[in-house]
């Protein structure tokens, strides 16, 4: 059920709320006929996932600050908080599928909560609800790799060609049966992220061309995709990532 939000209360059962839960806000007016078409869609949207997510309305007349501080225009205009700022949005009475559709982006799936729990069982129950999910395919390679099931890591991210991580753990794999990075691997399971990409990154420069050039350049692809699969953990901007990747450039180039 929808609770009414003025200037007063915006902050606490908005703002504060939406680090808790996310927040829906629908900015409307009662002359406004769009915005008694649109009501029941978002009231339905809310009922139907269980206190996942708040429904709240502001009245733009009686809070006209608060429609001036949000950038409101034209209304029904419809804003979703969450850890207290604005993820999404839309205006006007759109189809109830899109409102179902915005809500969906606002509420984990259960593929999400499974993923969020991290352990073996769950992640595979993600994996058979969401097969394409390239993340959950990763996660779910590396609780094998901890128990040291290659083959099945490696069933794990089959398909996904493409995604930095699941190659990257297809390379691992590939290495470790050539006897190749195995160290590196080992200094990576126990959290020594720079150590396994030196240890890597000096094998890609010491990779000598095999009997054939054809071995050789495979070689030095799987030792490429792996340190690309753990570089691809790293955010894009962080120092040492940085400096990684110039070092990978210039071993390759």
């Amino acid at each position: 059920m929808a609770i009414d939000v003025t200037e007063t209360s915006f902050e606490q059962e908005v703002v504060e709320r939406s680090r808790a839960v996310p927040v829906v806000v629908d900015f409307w007016a009662e002359w406004c006929g769009p915005c008694r078409t649109l009501t029941p869609a978002l009231e339905a949207a809310e009922s139907a996932r269980a206190g996942k997510v708040a429904l709240a309305k502001v009245d733009v007349d009686a809070n006209q600050a608060l429609a001036a501080r949000f950038g409101v225009q034209g209304i029904p205009a419809v804003k979703a908080f969450r850890d207290g700022a604005v993820v999404d949005e839309f205006v006007g009475a759109v189809p109830r599928a899109r409102v179902e559709t915005f809500f969906d982006r606002l509420v984990p799936s259960r593929a999400d909560e499974l993923l969020a729990a991290g352990d073996e069982l769950s992640l595979r129950e993600a994996a058979e609800l969401e097969p394409r999910r390239a993340d959950v395919a990763v996660a779910l390679a590396r609780a094998r790799l901890e128990r040291g099931a290659d083959d099945e890591a490696l069933e794990a991210v089959a398909g996904h060609e493409g995604d930095f991580g699941a190659e990257g753990i297809a390379a691992r794999i590939g290495l470790t049966k050539a006897g190749v990075g195995i160290e590196a691997f080992a200094a990576l399971d126990r959290g020594e992220r720079e150590a396994a990409l030196d240890d890597l990154l000096a094998a890609l420069e010491e990779a000598s061309p095999s009997p054939t050039r054809e071995e050789g350049d495979e070689l030095r692809e799987q030792l490429r995709r792996a340190i690309v699969g753990i570089l691809s953990e790293l955010p894009p901007h962080d120092p040492p990532a940085r400096e990684y990747r110039r070092r990978l450039a210039t071993a390759l180039y």
